[in-house]
């Protein structure tokens, strides 16, 4: 039942059965007893009611209870209805407000659909305009309630859906890392076969080994021992990217690189028939790179040359020291040529160049677009993984590098790297 109610006191909701459904929740706001307990007795069938004589308790009841429609007087004392019905859309920008006055003005009529008034009706007013008007109120809110409503689970599911992406990304990105594992660490492994086959040739059932073999053997366990350890150096590059720990930044002797890529191709089969020359720089320089990761990039460059093509062909690498930034405008993707990474390029000098160029066949001008996705492959399997250049151009974008590939058919291919780098007068301190 409705409590007794005097001029400055606020009556409470409507008693109704826990489980009645939610009616809409009607706000009725007048300075005046007569007009408030009309319109109570209009609507107390209808909505659950709450009453307010006056603005400060309209704008706390809207602030406790999650009103529906508000009924507001233009004019009461202390806070104006206009200033009540700015303060009640601060609430809640959605609540419908249907203003009654007595004394309307052109002023007041703008003030109110300024501030989105859902509708404005004159005392006295009849029951049946009044009745339609809330109606209609209500109608809106209810609409603007389930568009909200809808809106929250959209974004719900966006964010579900993202996070099954990030989920499914996650998935995907270990896959083709633990497959770039497997790729890179191929080439050592080659390697030490290689090597472990020539010292069984060289041993055969010897029981003693002295003089020249024993040299021999050394020799080829040094080599195979360099190789154990560029597999654990891959696989610690590898683990530190998958717990997602950032690698300080580090530096790498050139040279060094280009001998240690000589060893790991001198035995490799992609070399045996082809023609593989490696220029050292003649001074030598550090770049700004893990050096696992330069040797990765190198190697996968130089394999892929190798193997462009059965034909007998030579495969050339070279550096040179560039003391000037790049023109990157003369760097654009066309028919011959692509470009990686240049956005994201440490264009400042001095800067290291090196090239892997072969005289092969060439990349048509419909695969070069092509050559970089993840497991895109010319070569046939389990020969061709599609790998290597994916994993080159990720090692580049970490260390702020960049690659430009020119390639015409009949004629060959020549993928340039460009890196940060130091010169070793201006690097002293840094050792291996």
């Amino acid at each position: 039942m409705l409590a007794t109610l005097s001029s400055e006191s606020v009556v409470e909701p409507l008693e109704q059965p826990v489980t009645s459904p939610h009616k809409g929740t009607l706000l009725i706001v007048d300075d005046e007893e007569g007009p408030r307990q009309s319109l109570r007795v209009i609507f107390k069938d209808d909505y659950d009611l709450l009453l307010a004589c006056n603005g400060s308790e309209a704008v706390d009841l809207t602030q406790k209870h999650n009103v529906d429609v508000v009924v507001l007087d233009i004019r009461m004392a202390g806070m104006s209805g206009i200033e009540v019905l700015e303060r009640l859309k601060f609430v809640d920008p959605n609540i419908e407000v249907v203003i009654m006055t007595a004394f309307e003005t052109a002023d007041s009529m703008k003030q109110a659909l300024r501030l989105r008034a859902s509708d404005y009706i004159n005392k006295p007013f009849d029951i049946s305009t009044m009745r339609a008007a809330v109606a209609k109120a209500m109608e809106r809110r209810s609409l603007a309630n389930e568009v909200a409503s809808n809106l929250q689970r959209l974004r719900q599911l966006q964010a579900d859906l993202q996070q099954t992406k990030l989920a499914e990304e996650l998935v995907r990105t270990r896959g083709e890392i633990y497959a770039s594992i497997i790729h890179d660490i191929n080439g050592p492994l080659t390697v030490i076969s290689g090597q472990i086959q020539m010292i069984n040739q060289r041993i055969g059932e010897e029981a003693e080994i002295d003089g020249e073999d024993l040299e021999v053997i050394k020799d080829r366990l040094k080599r195979i021992t360099r190789q154990v350890t560029t597999c654990i150096e891959i696989s610690r590059r590898y683990l530190s990217f998958l717990r997602q720990n950032p690698t300080e930044t580090v530096r790498v002797w050139v040279n060094q690189i280009l001998g240690d890529l000589g060893e790991l191709l001198r035995s490799h089969p992609s070399a045996k028939t082809h023609h593989l020359i490696i220029h050292p720089l003649a001074e030598d320089v550090t770049a700004l790179i893990n050096g696992t990761d330069l040797i990765q990039i190198l190697l996968n460059l130089t394999l892929n040359a190798l193997q462009c093509t059965a034909q007998p062909h030579r495969v050339e690498i070279s550096g040179q020291l560039l003391d000037r930034p790049l023109d990157l405008a003369q760097f654009q993707d066309g028919p011959e040529d692509r470009c990686i990474n240049c956005d994201g390029f440490k264009n400042a000098p001095p800067l290291l160049s090196l090239a892997v160029q072969d005289n092969g066949a060439g990349i048509s001008p419909e695969i070069l677009p092509r050559i970089f996705e993840p497991y895109f492959t010319t070569q046939p399997r389990p020969r061709g993984t599609g790998l290597g250049l994916c994993i080159v151009q990720r090692l580049l974008k970490e260390a702020h590098g960049a690659l430009h590939v020119h390639s015409k058919l009949g004629q060959g291919s020549v993928f340039t790297i460009y890196l940060p780098a130091r010169m070793a007068s201006a690097d002293p301190a840094f050792k291996l």
